[in-house]
């Protein structure tokens, strides 16, 4: 023992090397909680309930069991209904309510008469026991004899006594037959009575889906398009959120039925007055139009509130659902041919209203302007205009499209300028367009009373680039603007307010309005006034005037991009319901290629026209030259006509000419005026022999 503790002692080698990896030391991790038993419980009963199958489970058994119950309701009031009066209380209250008092006296003449039957039939029941006893007992003595008698019968035929008691022992035998299977039957009958009855109120209830809606199937709760009833117009009114409103419906007697007046089917909807209580103002309901439509299970789009003539009365027309996503049929100029225009008597077929009627525009003496905001189909609506009257020979077109995007380029050989561009030299020129405009109107109200002038168009789109053009002339009037040194404005309400009285007319396009781009005195200068969609109220107050959208008209509600060619109206020159400042129509679109099949039939009814699309000015004129050029390709031309022309080529220089100028130029040339069909014209094979003798002349002298 001793020696192996000295051999340990004198041991030299290095200790050995524990090459095994270090342990590394993990910080003890708390403990995970303990989820109590009854918290896991919890939850998974509230998984449990709130489970969508749960859930469906439990609407089903509560529908199907209130489907009895609501069954039997049904049935007892049937019950009720058909024993009392009360169909008819019931009906001639929904009468009076909806004013139709011949159907309410009716149904009061209905009733008594009910009541006197029903009367009869009472007091005859006080009689009819002793009658029935009167009817049992001479009933049973007259069987019982001819019973005996035939058992008579068959015994003197079978010489057997006892055969005169057979016929009365067949019918005991057959009565106690009948007592047995009675009682056989009434058993299991009075067993499954009560269930087959409750059977038969499931029936009825399910049926007319006797049940809350919460509890219905997804597909029966759906109420969208749901038809308009009275009930639920008052409803819709009751849950406005206006206190007194929904006060005043509870206090009446006849539940909100005497607001309302009768319900018509108008187009693709239907329209109702109502008459508001006392304490309650119209603006309260307008002012809630989305929660009115919502709660009537329409979009707000298809809800319109306009202001009748009675006072404290809302006119709701109510759309059927979807109806104003479907387009509106073509436009009359395409799919007849031969219809003409009248600019005196006739009316423009624009489009329709709300209720599917035709929507026609009077043109006659009425300065026009349409506005909205960009891409709503404002051209396509203006130039639907313009095409119809195009249809009237007798109007000349000075037309300034100040976008240059083609859409007026199949007014070329109809209109005698068509200037086409953006820029600010379009601008110039669209100015001086209206520039001489109102030289030809001062030109007309200087002539004689009494004289009748062929209407003259000066039609400006996108005119809100005119009032915001930049330039200005040598004299450093500004073309733009609305001051009193602007040319473009001050040319627009000169025409405003002498140029109707002599037919010459300012139609003007322009979009997002703001009082910069559409200055107020020229917005109200013009006589018919039309929005598409617009962003806010105060754009729509510019666009058509504060009385049209203090009365209802709401372009602002309109939905852009989806609402497309939808107008709102306020002119004179449109048929509009009595009371009512505005109306609300879907204007025809006729696309570009229709648009110039129309033009084309239009040039058709004209002699040809020079369409010029710059306006010359500030150098001299040949005026033999002129007339030649504005001639065109037509034989002869009226010399009122010619006289047109030269002025809207140059207004400074022929704006003022009279015939008798006409007449002197001509003659001077050898190519004098002349009759035909009793009218002077000017002939153009005339003008040009005239032109080439000259030109011949002039190249002699010059050689010599």
């Amino acid at each position: 023992m001793s020696g192996n503790v000295v051999h340990l002692h004198k041991h030299t080698d290095p200790p050995a090397v524990d090459t095994r990896p270090a342990l590394t030391v993990v910080p003890e991790q708390p403990a995970a909680p303990v989820v109590p038993l009854w918290v896991r419980s919890g939850r998974a009963i509230r998984t449990l309930v709130t489970h969508e199958h749960t859930r469906t489970a439990t609407r089903t058994a509560a529908r199907h069991g209130l489907y009895v119950f609501g069954g039997a309701r049904i049935v007892a009031r049937r019950t009720w209904d058909g024993r009392t009066a009360a169909r008819y209380e019931r009906m001639l209250r929904a009468a009076e309510a909806a004013g139709n008092y011949e159907a309410a006296a009716e149904w009061e003449e209905r009733g008594q008469r009910f009541r006197e039957a029903r009367h009869r039939r009472r007091m005859d029941l006080l009689h009819s026991p002793a009658d029935a006893a009167k009817g049992v007992l001479v009933g049973t003595g007259m069987g019982i004899g001819s019973l005996v008698a035939l058992g008579v019968v068959l015994a003197i035929a079978n010489k057997d006594v006892t055969d005169v008691v057979t016929p009365l022992m067949a019918v005991v035998e057959f009565i106690q037959l009948l007592i047995t299977i009675v009682q056989v039957v009434w058993g299991p009958l009075v067993s499954i009575g009560p269930f087959l009855a409750l059977l038969a109120l499931w029936a009825v209830g399910s049926h007319q889906q006797a049940a809350p809606p919460w509890a219905l199937p997804a597909t029966v709760r759906d109420t969208a398009g749901e038809p308009i009833t009275p009930s639920i117009v008052v409803k819709a009114l009751r849950d406005l959120g206006v206190p007194a409103l929904r006060n005043a419906i509870k206090e009446m007697g006849d539940a909100g039925a005497s607001m309302l007046g009768p319900i018509r089917i108008a187009g693709c909807g239907v329209e109702v007055d109502v008459t508001l209580p006392s304490g309650v103002s119209t603006n309260e309901v307008q002012n809630r139009r989305r929660k009115l439509a919502e709660n009537l299970t329409r979009h707000e789009h298809e809800v319109f509130i306009t202001l009748p003539e009675a006072a404290r009365t809302v006119r709701l027309w109510i759309a059927d659902s979807g109806a104003l996503d479907e387009p509106i049929g073509p436009s009359p100029l395409a799919t007849d041919d031969t219809l003409t225009a009248d600019y005196t008597k006739g009316r423009a077929p624009w489009g329709q209203d709300l209720r599917g009627d035709a929507a026609a525009l009077s043109l006659y003496q009425r300065h026009l302007l349409i506005t909205g905001l960009s891409n709503q189909g404002k051209t396509a609506a203006l130039r639907a205009l313009a095409l119809w009257l195009a249809l009237d020979r007798t109007v000349e077109f000075r037309i300034a499209d100040l976008k240059g995007a083609g859409d007026w380029a199949m007014f070329i050989g109809l209109a005698t300028i068509l200037i086409q561009g953006p820029t600010d030299d379009h601008v110039i020129e669209a100015t001086e367009m209206l520039e001489g405009g109102v030289t030809e109107m001062e030109r007309r109200l200087q002539a004689p009373d009494g004289a009748d002038f062929p209407p003259l168009i000066l039609l400006v789109d996108e005119a809100q680039v005119a009032f915001m053009c930049p330039a200005k002339d040598e004299q450093k009037r500004p073309y733009g603007g609305s001051k009193a040194t602007s040319r473009y404005f001050t040319a627009a309400r000169k025409i405003h307010n002498q140029g109707r009285a002599v037919n010459v007319l300012l139609w003007q396009g322009t979009q997002d309005p703001t009082d910069q781009n559409l200055p107020k005195l020229v917005r109200e200068g013009a006589h018919t006034r039309a929005s598409l969609a617009l962003g806010t109220e105060s754009q729509a107050r510019m666009a058509l005037g504060d009385k049209a959208v203090d009365g209802g008209a709401a372009p602002n509600l309109l939905r852009p991009g989806l609402d497309k060619g939808t107008v709102v109206v306020a002119s004179d020159g449109i048929t509009i319901p009595a009371g009512q400042a505005s109306i609300t129509v879907r204007t025809h679109y006729i696309d570009t290629e229709t648009a110039t099949e129309i033009a084309e039939r239009a040039k058709a009814l004209r002699d040809g026209v020079t369409t010029l699309h710059v306006i010359e000015r500030g150098e001299e004129r040949d005026p033999l030259a002129d007339i030649f050029a504005v001639l065109g390709d037509a034989p002869r031309v009226l010399t009122a006509d010619v006289l047109k022309r030269l002025s809207a080529l140059n207004s400074d220089a022929y704006g003022r000419w009279t015939p008798g100028d006409l007449k002197r130029v001509l003659e001077d040339a050898g190519a004098e005026p002349y009759k035909s069909d009793g009218r002077m014209v000017v002939g153009r094979d005339r003008v040009a022999r005239a032109l080439t003798n000259r030109n011949a002349d002039g190249s002699a002298s010059a050689s010599e």
